[in-house]
């Protein structure tokens, strides 16, 4: 049986994305997508838009959230797991840099995993709470 590092279970692709994002690793966060995902933000959000490969995510999303916001962290709190996707209940906080508001938003994440990579991932959130934090 695979240990948690090797599981191409779902819930743990996941997860092993949410430790990796934490740590700030970026080339752990890559392992776990696959290299034709499509990862949505959502319209509302600064970051808004569709990305694919893994270093696409990373560059157009996780290095500009560490660029724009101290201590940026998405918690993973419940999972709803069936089949292939994953639903993720989850919260981000963080302070942005510009203004020094902090944030705390609840969001949703839907993940998508096959072949033990995420293939595919969409964001919900209330948007106008992650503007507010960015508004003087």
């Amino acid at each position: 049986m695979a240990g948690f590092a090797e599981s191409t279970a779902p819930a743990d692709v996941v997860r092993r994305q949410y430790l990796a994002s934490a740590r700030g690793d970026l080339a752990a966060l890559r392992a776990t997508l696959a290299e034709d995902v499509e990862w949505t933000e959502m319209t509302g959000f600064p970051l808004a838009g569709t990305y694919r490969t893994p270093k696409g995510v990373t560059a157009h999303v996780m290095e500009r959230l560490a660029a724009e916001w101290d201590d940026w962290t998405a918690h993973d709190d419940a999972y709803v797991v069936d089949g292939e996707d994953v639903v993720v209940l989850a919260r981000y906080t963080a302070v942005h840099k510009g203004t020094g508001k902090p944030l705390a938003v609840r969001v949703a994440h839907h993940f998508t995993v096959r072949g033990g990579r995420i293939v595919r991932f969409e964001q919900f959130t209330d948007t106008a709470l992650v503007r507010d934090a960015m508004t003087p």
